[in-house]
């Protein structure tokens, strides 16, 4: 207990006394985010806050985790000082996603390779358990690029992606320090804390933003702890098994995941770049709602709690049911949320026919101007 207490303790402090330093280096540097057509801020804002959760997250993770206890630390720092480097080169000047995305492939590389996190079972989900390791590999990678990216691409909103990060981390460092899995509680608990540290900086108003290398980083930890959250709960020789584990992971990450997954399905059958720039997200569909920074940020938080209740407490249905729930559950919100966001549209428009009558071939019209804006 002293390590976890002592490693979140220590990135805590160490972030929130390195975001004011950032912040007057940033802006004596001018380095800051430019506002645009796309982005919801309007003024500039320093972008390096990830400076500060690298530092406390990596100091207090390399000095809380007891010597001699794992092997895969080394692994897992190297991989998250890859993330960093790309990071800050994009924060700083611009990096091509053609060089992010092999960076990403590296530090996945090294996480599997050498620090054997790595999905072999799916256990019971679609009636598929053990799967051959080629295949395991692939589905590795893409998990860990996937949920590395969700985090950055769910970064839009003040304090959105940082406090899902903290809900991400506490439930999955309080599952790993329960059932004994000491390396990975520090980890979860060490990310906690810098987040926390980072996040009073970071609320609406912001004053600094996390940038590429914050949320690269969450995300790739949130990769590690999610992998190894599978393999140690679905294990019936754990400490603490739990059926569905796979769905109970997926319900821990669902907004970022399933907001990423959604957005970049949106974008492959439009024949663009998964990874290019619109406003497709939740959170830019709240904006339009109406709603403020703070509400959009607990919205997320409370929605993405329920969730992980809901798989918590269905978990005996097995994998396949409990995911087509979430999956369902999804959608059923993503639907209200976007329908409610065109039905807000369309009557600020109307009585604009000559006869003041809207016809459907008006309605139709207007509906596909504002997606044609968005």
């Amino acid at each position: 207990m002293e390590y976890i207490v002592l490693s979140s303790a220590l990135a805590f402090l160490i972030t929130f006394f390195a975001i004011p330093v950032i912040i007057q280096v940033a802006k004596d540097k001018k380095l800051f985010d430019e506002p645009d057509e796309r982005k919801v801020h309007k003024n500039v804002i320093p972008t390096l806050g990830g400076l500060g959760i690298f530092a406390g997250f990596i100091i207090a993770t390399l000095m809380g985790v007891p010597s001699g206890i794992t092997s895969e630390l080394q692994y897992f720092a190297a991989a998250a000082i890859v993330i960093f480097f790309l990071g800050i080169k994009d924060d700083i000047l611009i990096l091509s996603a053609s060089k992010k995305f092999i960076g990403q492939l590296i530090a996945a590389g090294i996480i599997i390779k050498f620090g054997g996190i790595q999905i072999s079972n799916l256990q019971g989900f679609l009636g598929i358990y053990e799967i051959p390791h080629i295949a395991s590999i692939v589905f590795s990678i893409f998990t860990i690029i996937v949920i590395t990216n969700s985090f950055n691409l769910i970064d839009g909103v003040d304090g959105l992606a940082g406090s899902l990060g903290l809900l991400t981390t506490l439930v999955f460092g309080t599952y790993f320090f329960y059932s004994g899995q000491l390396t990975y509680a520090v980890i979860a608990f060490a990310l906690a804390g810098s987040t926390i540290g980072f996040l009073i900086y970071n609320f609406s108003p912001a004053k600094i933003f996390m940038g590429d290398t914050g949320s690269l980083l969450i995300g790739l930890i949130n990769a590690i702890l999610v992998i190894k959250f599978i393999n140690v709960a679905g294990n019936p020789s754990s400490n603490i098994p739990l059926e569905a584990a796979p769905a109970l992971g997926f319900s821990i990450l669902l907004i970022p995941l399933f907001d990423t997954l959604r957005v970049f399905s949106l974008r492959i059958l439009d024949r663009r770049s998964p990874f290019s720039p619109d406003r497709t997200h939740v959170h830019h569909f709240l904006l339009d709602l109406g709603f403020n920074h703070r509400m959009i940020t607990i919205t997320c938080v409370l929605t993405n709690i329920a969730f992980i209740a809901c798989a918590y407490f269905l978990r005996h249905l097995g994998t396949t049911m409990v995911l087509g729930i979430l999956l369902s559950g999804s959608f059923v919100c993503i639907g209200l949320i976007y329908f409610s966001r065109l039905k807000k549209r369309v009557p600020s428009v109307k009585n604009t026919s000559s006869n003041g009558i809207i016809t459907p071939h008006k309605i139709f019209t207007l509906v596909s101007e504002s997606i044609e804006v968005d």
